[in-house]
């Protein structure tokens, strides 16, 4: 069904209803159903012109015609799938308004929520709209004055997230994964409740079973509590609540479901520098030397994962390196048989926001990947920020990259084909590594396989970004804060271990406390970037915010949240950057014509000098532009304000800082030997345009490259690998991928799997829910 057809469908039933209950007298139940189907009526005829001008440029922004995806497209699905959810919910009160059985409560919550998701995405598609006349040509990434900031701020906070998070949770992905949404986000209120307490680990892991009840029985608190929750709690709540998956029972109950694999073992490689030969020249040797940053030098763990037990993987060199884990580490006993080692290798670096997991939450869809390559996976357990932000994951992703390609007859494998895997964050990794190996000169990857990678750290505002206002799994103040911490701008815990239980109001106190704390930092949220950047307009190097910044936006008919009514409070002055100074001194880094002239490639801050932040503006040239001109698009260009323009740390002045724009330095594709990069995205994940405009980057620079969108699914979906079929296909089409990978050139490739990939072929109309 087309969208016109849609609209009009969706009106016709809205005006029948309306006249129904228009005549049943004034109860207040009968009042309230011909407001909701009024007001549906009204925001569907207003959604309709936009969301058609949306689609008619729609394509003029994907990657090529094989890959129809953008942000652009994605709002648009979205906003069909609620219009599809509204059309089914209107149909079924037409027909059994008049029986005795109908739950008019029950009906009357799920259309004000639904009608409360459109008036919200009404919203998201002017903003779009509005962006897409703004931008330059081709972009999808706003680039504009940041004193806009102050007027989306004005708006932004007038917008009801909490009605995503309740009865609507989910509704744009595929129904078999709405039922995991709506037990995580009710597991997250509850977590919430007991975070700081005196219960650690497993204790508040069974106070929010135990207390959860009320979230899963009425939708509209937990919405609530979702909101308060992401606008409010600092990167160390989401760091202790994606851990979960790290308890010994939990991950001992999901390896028990997984494949069995006869090699989980976990490695500690010794800081010791070594000698990597040169790809251009073996003759030549280039020093690796160990992670330096922050903590200084320390072993880097690393998990190896075989299906079976090859040459070498029972070695007394590589037995030596193992780190004890309890019982886990009897997996492995000695066998008389061993299989020959693989001509392939996967180095993994798992993703969770650079603040989360190990190797360990990722452990069952890796032993199935063993199993269905027939490779070694080493995956590597990097240093977490804060505690560690940049570079120190890098340093230590990238020593470990050098240290399997060195010993990869330890690993059981002979090396002749090595690929890079990663998810979300660890598909950032996967291409700073790359871009580390080409800087040192050593072996880069054959090949790059990245899961609904972060290639765009620096926050700006995009069409697939807006998606963050309804993403459960991906909220913006949530990337913010997990982007911050990264980029060594958040502030450790100091928690008391003496604190006293706090109550549901001293939740509320505090985690506002923690909200305002965060805003005088000036590192942790978009809305602390929103008050420097006011405070660079008078050129002054600490200033009070503009009191008129903060006034409290003007009054909607929408209930406000706790997050919402705490930017009305008084803020002072901001204090300094909390960025480590040690930070700039290892990132200063020349620009990549000076490093090539060099003939010992250190990164150390004695032998680079500064750069200016006009280096690492390398991303988005001319060339990566299409062709569209921006009286094609609309006559008129009116001004967007993005929604966070954060200012960049001093971090972000390194070329190995997945950049300020989504693409790579040159230097990296003048190799010899070209590096495929394979990204996997996701419709309707929030990074999608950082997945589009990076392929477009890529392929400017004549470098191979292959966007695969899968739809559907959340940010996420790897480790959700068991939970559905449509999970199942999109994990299976990554495993073809690092397949295609690790395939030597001449040799017959496998046929793709294309259950859940996105084609030219239109679209299929979104599904209709169950009654």
């Amino acid at each position: 069904m087309d969208l016109h057809t849609m609209t009009q469908s969706l009106v016709t039933l809205a005006e029948d209803n309306m006249a129904f209950f228009s005549s049943q007298g004034p109860g207040e139940t009968a009042r309230r159903l011909l407001g909701v189907f009024a007001g549906v009526r009204e925001q569907a005829l207003g959604l309709e012109p936009v969301l058609g001008r949306l689609l008619g440029v729609a394509h003029l922004f994907d990657l090529d015609s094989e890959t129809p995806a953008n942000g652009y497209r994605s709002l648009v699905h979205t906003a069909r799938c609620c219009l599809v959810h509204l059309l089914h919910k209107s149909r079924y009160v037409a027909s059994n308004r008049r029986s005795i059985f109908f739950r008019s409560g029950h009906n009357l919550a799920e259309l004000e929520a639904y009608l409360a998701a459109l008036t919200q995405l009404r919203a998201l598609a002017y903003y779009a709209q509005r962006l897409l006349t703004t931008n330059q040509p081709g972009r999808l990434f706003f680039e504009g004055d940041e004193g806009l900031t102050a007027d989306f701020l004005r708006e932004y906070v007038t917008l009801h997230k909490g009605c995503f998070y309740g009865r609507c949770l989910g509704f744009q992905f595929t129904p078999a994964i709405r039922p995991f949404l709506q037990t995580i986000s009710i597991g997250l209120v509850s977590f919430g409740e007991h975070y700081k307490r005196n219960e650690t680990g497993l204790g508040v892991t069974a106070s929010s079973l135990f207390t959860g009840g009320r979230f899963a029985i009425d939708p509209e608190l937990r919405g609530a509590e979702f909101e308060r929750i992401t606008q409010n709690l600092d990167v160390h709540f989401w760091k202790a609540f994606w851990n979960i998956t790290e308890i010994e029972v939990l991950s001992s109950l999901a390896n028990m479901a997984s494949a069995a694999v006869r090699v989980s073992r976990l490695l500690s490689l010794p800081p010791k520098a070594f000698e990597m030969p040169l790809a251009a020249d073996a003759r030549l040797t280039v020093t690796v030397s160990p992670p330096l940053a922050h903590t200084g030098p320390g072993p880097v763990l690393a998990r190896l994962i075989s299906y079976d037990l090859r040459e070498g993987q029972d070695s007394e060199e590589l037995n030596s390196l193992v780190k004890s884990e309890g019982p886990r580490s009897l997996e492995l006993r000695p066998r008389p048989q061993q299989a020959p080692r693989s001509r392939s290798l996967v180095v993994h670096i798992h993703g969770g926001g650079f603040v989360a997991q190990t190797s360990r939450s990722h452990e069952p869809y890796l032993k199935s990947w063993a199993q269905e390559l027939g490779a070694p996976i080493l995956s590597i357990d990097y240093s977490l920020a804060p505690e560690a932000p940049f570079p120190r994951a890098l340093e230590e992703c990238f020593y470990a990259y050098c240290w399997a390609i060195k010993h990869c007859a330890l690993l059981g494998s002979t090396g002749e084909r090595i690929c890079l895997a990663g998810d979300s964050a660890g598909g950032n990794l996967c291409f700073t590594v790359s871009l580390r190996a080409a800087a040192y000169g050593v072996r880069v990857p054959d090949g790059i396989m990245a899961a609904y990678p972060a290639t765009m750290l620096q926050p700006a505002a995009s069409p697939s970004r807006l998606l963050s206002l309804m993403d459960p799994l991906l909220p913006l103040s949530v990337l913010s804060k997990c982007v911050s911490a990264y980029a060594g701008a958040e502030t450790e815990d100091h928690s008391d271990s003496d604190q006293k239980a706090l109550g549901m109001m001293g939740l509320v106190r505090r985690d506002t406390a923690l909200l305002l704390r965060d805003l005088r930092m000036g590192a942790s949220s978009w809305l602390s970037s929103f008050l420097e950047l006011s405070g660079r307009k008078s050129h002054k190097t600490s200033s009070p915010s503009d009191p008129d910044l903060l006034a409290e936006p003007t009054p909607v008919p929408m209930r406000r949240s706790v997050s919402e009514a705490a930017l009305a409070q008084p803020e002072g002055p901001l204090g300094g950057d909390p960025v480590k100074s040690r930070t700039m001194q290892d990132l200063s880094l020349r620009s990549s014509s000076e490093a090539s002239d060099t003939s010992e490639l250190s990164l150390s801050a004695e032998t680079l000098g500064p750069s200016k932040p006009s280096d690492v503006n390398f991303l988005l040239g001319p060339e990566a532009a299409s062709p569209v001109s921006p009286a094609s698009v609309h006559p008129h260009v009116h001004v967007f304000p993005p929604p966070f323009i954060h200012q960049p740390p001093p971090v972000c002045r390194s070329p190995f800082w997945m950049p300020p724009r989504p693409g790579l330095p040159v230097y990296l594709f003048h190799t010899p030997t070209p590096t495929p990069a394979v990204p996997q995205a996701c419709a309707l994940d929030p990074m999608l345009d950082d997945s589009v405009m990076f392929a477009r980057r890529l392929r400017s620079l004549g470098q191979p490259v292959t966007l695969r969108v899968v739809e559907d699914l959340p940010h996420g979906f790897l480790s959700l690998a068991a939970l559905c079929r449509e999970t199942r296909e999109a994990t299976a089409l990554c495993v073809e991928r690092i397949r295609l990978v690790l395939t030597p050139p001449g040799t017959a490739a496998p046929a793709p799997h294309r259950g859940l990939e996105r084609r030219s072929a239109p679209a299929t109309p979104p599904r209709t829910p169950p009654a």
